[in-house]
């Protein structure tokens, strides 16, 4: 009889765990922004859509400011993003009654890449990347000689990611001192395939992307050295990890509306996200954050603390010990 009891038991467990995985296995969850957080995100997606038994994430790749836009207005749960929200998204957002949970998943290092034939950019200083990239060198600074008397009286072709990215605001603010401030006579797009293309296809092309994507790429690309006055860096898990690699080095975050929590596979998509981050962004070629780090994150979403440790300022300069810091003093 007793056997009997615990059998009824087991059966009853087995159809209410069945029951709560078909509560939000039929959901959709929509994620948007950041096409550098999006190999982490799709890495993602596609393993807990294994294990949740139907449930569809869609991940799209409209850039950082883009995926803020569609967030802030509630087209989408989750925004991918590889940079802190600006203050007038996050005006955007309590206008539209939007509550946001800031979640950091990994850091990066902003690769600058050349095309493997050059042989003469191998290093650039801040301030040549600067000279190459500021607003005020739209239509003057053409030639590679230009930036550096050194280098070949070749045209220089430049790659970059559009304006709604975050890569772009991130670098533009790192190199040029202020966010979106850059010449406009360069290739753009949100999409870092074809700025791949561009540079590998041409001997004079200059770019910018996320590390990993140079990673993926390393037969068609070449990574430049840094240097910030301190010596020249080449940007690797090491360098970001070390803190060497400034100022091309920065968090990356996904950004969680409060009342798609509300949502059963929303809410399971996120506490499986922070909890198998670590490994899932590494796989991807990100760098992962500490332990401690995700213990905060998962923190944030079981207490819903909504809100942005940045308040609206950029993340330039910040290491991952920086990071850490924060969170655990917010």
């Amino acid at each position: 009889m007793k056997d009997l009891k615990k059998l009824a038991a087991v059966f009853a467990l087995i159809a209410m765990i069945s029951s709560n995985t078909k509560a939000f296995a039929a959901g959709t969850i929509a994620v948007d922004g950041s096409s550098t957080v999006y190999p982490i995100t799709e890495a993602v997606a596609e393993e807990f859509q294994k294990q949740s038994q139907g449930a569809m994430v869609t991940v799209g790749i409209s850039g950082t400011g883009g995926g803020f836009k569609r967030f802030c207005r509630g087209e989408i749960d989750i925004a991918n993003a590889s940079r802190p929200i600006k203050t007038k998204e996050a005006d955007m957002c309590f206008d539209n009654g939007i509550e946001y949970i800031e979640l950091p998943v990994a850091f990066d290092g902003l690769a600058v890449v050349i095309n493997p034939k050059n042989d003469w950019a191998t290093t650039l200083t801040v301030k040549e990347l600067k000279k190459a990239w500021e607003a005020s060198a739209q239509g003057k600074i053409t030639n590679w000689n230009q930036i550096n008397p050194k280098f070949p009286d070749a045209p220089i072709k430049l790659a970059g990611p559009g304006t709604d990215s975050g890569t772009f605001d991130y670098f533009t603010e790192a190199i040029n001192g202020k966010a979106g401030a850059s010449r406009g006579d360069f290739t753009a797009s949100e999409d870092d395939n074809v700025l791949v293309q561009a540079v590998s296809n041409d001997v004079n092309a200059l770019g910018y992307f996320g590390m990993a994507y140079y990673e993926e790429n390393q037969d068609k690309l070449k990574a430049v050295a840094i240097d910030n006055g301190n010596g020249a860096v080449l940007p690797s898990s090491e360098t970001v990890i070390g803190g060497s690699y400034q100022p091309l080095s920065r968090p990356l975050f996904i950004y969680v509306s409060k009342k798609s929590l509300e949502k059963p596979e929303v809410k399971a998509f996120v506490e499986y996200y922070v909890r198998e981050a670590k490994n899932l962004v590494k796989e991807v070629g990100y760098v992962p954050l500490p332990d401690e780090a995700y213990h905060y994150a998962s923190e944030k979403v079981k207490n819903q603390k909504i809100g942005s440790i940045f308040k609206g300022k950029g993340a330039v300069g910040f290491k991952i010990a920086d990071l850490t810091a924060k969170e655990k003093s917010n």
